[in-house]
């Protein structure tokens, strides 16, 4: 069966074009369009497309607030297509954690030759996200902190060590910023430091960390080259370059390098969870989240086979069940949790000192 589309868009320029980039298209079929929000609603329940095609900017109701309304009501999968969503820009960042697959940015002139010249990107975005299963009112989303929250990152926590004896590292796609921003928010501000791969493009990590370190209790930072792995703090590899952590007397610390894609991504989750496996062995906690492909799944079982403690999100709570269910194939998962579990799970590895 061919991927039904549904474009919400309020250029007739670029609602034509895909019916017309479409045309001949066999995996991927126009189911409608729309203008706005407003008209598309009544469309989208009764014809129930596989994937949105959804602009930001449009008359009656913007494209953030209609994306937020759906996944509350009747999760579709959606890719954001707008001349707002520059890479790392505030607007793609706000649209994956309401929900969205992925985001493409669309320029704001000659938008026909664009939709002809990015058939390619803009069909590969549609299938994968037609390969996800969102979930209703993205559960466990982050939630904004009242402006007082007591002391955070290295300085949080009285009498416990900053330097990371067991540290943490987590990796993450489709659907990865969301179920990130989950587990973070339920951590206290002098959590174990944590290694966070999350497949983003260079100028997207930056301003992701920026947001995330607005609204959880932890520190959260694009990782530096060098930068000590302490309590309380989240480093996050940036986009176009991979993390690694080397131990260096009894402290962590970040490794950051350029290098080609590793199973296609850089940065890589593979790359983070092998050196983990290689310098923290037993002292280290894997986490391998929601995600297509099998990026981490070879990384977890160096993990398990060295001593570590390693889970993955269960098929229920991923949006894309491709990473976790590889790794659990390999053999290389302790534990399949929800992601609203993930958090207690750190803090009781944690707890065993």
């Amino acid at each position: 069966m061919p991927i039904r589309l549904f474009v919400v868009d309020d250029s007739a320029v670029m609602r034509q074009g895909m019916a017309h980039l479409l045309r001949d298209d066999r995996e991927v079929v126009l189911a409608g369009s729309a203008p706005n929000p407003i008209v598309a609603m009544p469309m989208i329940r009764r014809l129930r497309p596989d994937v949105l095609l959804l602009d930001v900017e449009m008359p009656g109701m913007d494209g953030l607030t209609f994306l937020r309304r759906q996944m509350a009501e009747d999760p579709i999968p959606t890719v954001i297509c707008s001349t707002l969503t520059v890479a790392g820009g505030p607007v793609a960042l706000e649209a994956l954690s309401a929900g969205a697959v992925s985001v493409v940015t669309k320029p704001r002139l000659d938008l026909k030759a664009y939709i002809e010249s990015s058939r390619r990107e803009l069909v590969s975005a549609i299938r994968a996200a037609a390969a996800s299963r969102p979930r209703r009112a993205a559960t466990g989303a982050a939630v904004p902190l009242p402006a007082d929250r007591g002391p955070r990152g290295p300085a949080a926590g009285p009498g416990r060590a900053l330097a990371v004896g067991k540290p943490v590292v987590i990796g993450s796609s489709t659907g990865g910023v969301q179920a990130v921003e989950s587990i973070l928010s339920r951590l206290p501000a002098d959590a174990p430091g944590i290694a966070i791969v999350q497949h983003m493009p260079a100028g997207f990590t930056r301003m992701w960390a920026e947001r995330v370190d607005g609204i959880v209790p932890m520190s959260v930072r694009e990782a530096t080259d060098g930068a000590r792995l302490e309590r309380g703090v989240a480093l996050v590899a940036p986009g176009g370059r991979h993390l690694e952590l080397r131990k260096v007397g009894g402290d962590y610390h970040a490794v950051v390098k350029p290098g080609p894609p590793v199973n296609r991504h850089a940065p890589s989750v593979d790359v983070l969870f092998r050196s983990a496996a290689a310098h923290a062995g037993s002292d280290a906690l894997g986490i391998l989240l929601t995600g297509m492909g099998d990026d981490g799944a070879r990384g977890m079982k160096a993990l398990h086979d060295a001593g570590a403690r390693t889970v993955a999100q269960d098929e229920a709570t991923c949006i894309v069940f491709g990473m976790p269910k590889e790794a659990i194939a390999l053999g290389a998962v302790d534990e399949v949790l929800p992601i609203d579990r993930m958090a207690d799970a750190i803090l009781q590895f944690d707890a065993r000192g």
